[in-house]
């Protein structure tokens, strides 16, 4: 007998608000959040997402929306599930919940996305010192396949992805982040910074309940106040999994996700076409709406099986990830270094985030050749399959980074080539709002 359609448990209409949804949303990560639905171990169920703005972007030139989107919506999840096994009892603290993703893609009728770069004073960027400004392009895809508008003359193959997958964390799991995160703000301003460049970014983003929504809890109540003030941001990824933005988490890969409330109560969001490593630009993987559709094994007592803590108390572990057997493949590559020397010739001790900012630079440097933009080389290097790696972090005092970038995505020969040799370089339009 042929298997069963996947059964769906959050339906998305992308007609209609996060909170007109038939399946309530949330954008937060707390205990308390009640599950929409349970899911039986084996099952091959189906999760719909909004994007992670919930339609405030548009398919359309201007970049005002992404200038000036509350980034306190962020990020509109699917659930949380609660995950129980073939006899109906949930998975417990301590469990290791393993996710297997079989299937996803785009909403059907909504194949599209987007990339953007936020405003420095409203979220900011990798090289917001560089590039103050908001700016969008849109994609549309064709199949597998993703082109621009705003950015001519390029077209890859995505490999989509979830960028959120985790589990609800316990009292004394999110006690822990808000406590770090908050003295993290106090204290770090004067000695910590991102490649030594903090313009408006914030350290990290602490509880608030504007537009914070709780799925089943009505906003208002006594019950939601006490949850809205308490429940953690979603942008960062943690010991819950979370923001993770891996984009190899494709079809075929599995996330080990440790459970720490009953039921595990996993969600699931901020679905994307295409991303290349680190994101940079921020709003900077194709963002789009999507499903998954997912598989979940229970094993029993396998974080203190398979994950050893790194700090101070059993909680402070982290997700394992099984990357999948689908991805494009790609034969030729320019690969692009940094180290650790900022822009202004100072010399940093092993730091790999100025490493691979200098990477970044290069690469954007070199492509605004080739008729592009520098913000259109920006954003094309924070959604295509671009790959980053830390090449050296024991030479002192250069760390090395790298990035590679696929030389099949260009209707252009990028290639260095002899003075004179190579083809006319064309200058094309900046598109770009």
């Amino acid at each position: 007998m042929a298997p069963l359609t996947p059964r769906l448990v959050v339906p998305i209409d992308v007609k209609k608000k996060p909170w007109e949804q038939k399946v309530r949303l949330h954008n937060r990560w707390h205990p308390d959040i009640p599950p929409v639905a349970d899911v039986t171990e084996g099952e091959l169920f189906r999760v719909e997402m909004v994007d992670w703005t919930g339609g405030r972007v548009r398919d359309d030139d201007s970049a005002d929306d992404i200038k000036f989107l509350d980034l306190t919506i962020t990020h509109y999840l699917s659930g949380p599930l609660r995950i129980v096994d073939a006899e109906g009892v949930p998975a417990s603290p301590g469990d290791l919940l393993a996710v297997e993703i079989c299937n996803l893609g785009p909403l059907p009728g909504d194949e599209w996305g987007y990339t953007g770069i936020f405003e420095r004073e409203n979220g900011g960027g990798f090289l917001t010192d560089h590039f103050p400004s908001a700016r969008k392009a849109i994609w549309y895809f064709e199949g597998i396949y993703a082109y621009s508008p705003q950015i001519p003359g390029v077209r890859f193959p995505g490999l989509t992805h979830p960028g959120i997958v985790g589990t609800a964390p316990s009292v004394e799991l999110l006690n822990i982040w808000n406590e770090r995160e908050r003295k993290l703000i106090e204290t770090g301003h004067e000695s910590l910074k991102l490649c030594e460049v903090l313009h408006q970014r914030p350290l990290a983003n602490l509880p608030t309940s504007d537009n914070c929504l709780l799925g089943k809890i009505q906003e208002g109540t006594a019950e939601w106040q006490k949850i809205a003030n308490e429940a953690a941001r979603t942008i960062p990824g943690r010991e819950n999994g979370g923001n993770c933005d891996i984009k190899n988490l494709s079809r075929g890969s599995k996330v080990y996700l440790p459970v720490f409330v009953e039921g595990a109560n996993l969600s699931t969001g901020d679905m994307h076409f295409s991303q290349g490593d680190g994101e940079v630009s921020f709003c900077g993987a194709i963002e789009m709406s999507g499903f998954l559709e997912l598989k979940c094994e229970i094993i029993r007592g396998g974080m203190k099986e398979y994950l050893t803590p790194v700090g101070p108390t059993a909680l402070h572990v982290n997700p394992i990830f099984e990357i999948g057997p689908v991805e494009p493949r790609f034969s030729e590559w320019l690969v692009f270094e940094g180290i650790s020397v900022d822009e202004s010739g100072k010399q940093h001790f092993l730091d790999a985030s100025v490493a691979y900012k200098r990477a970044v630079l290069n690469a954007i440097e070199y492509l605004s050749r080739f008729g592009y933009s520098k913000e259109q080389v920006y954003l094309l290097l924070s959604c295509c399959p671009c790959e980053g790696r830390i090449s050296g972090i024991v030479d002192a005092p250069n760390a090395v980074a790298t990035l590679a970038i696929p030389t099949a995505i260009f209707d252009q020969d990028i290639k260095p080539k002899r003075l004179g040799h190579g083809p006319k370089l064309r200058r094309l339009p900046d598109v770009l709002r």
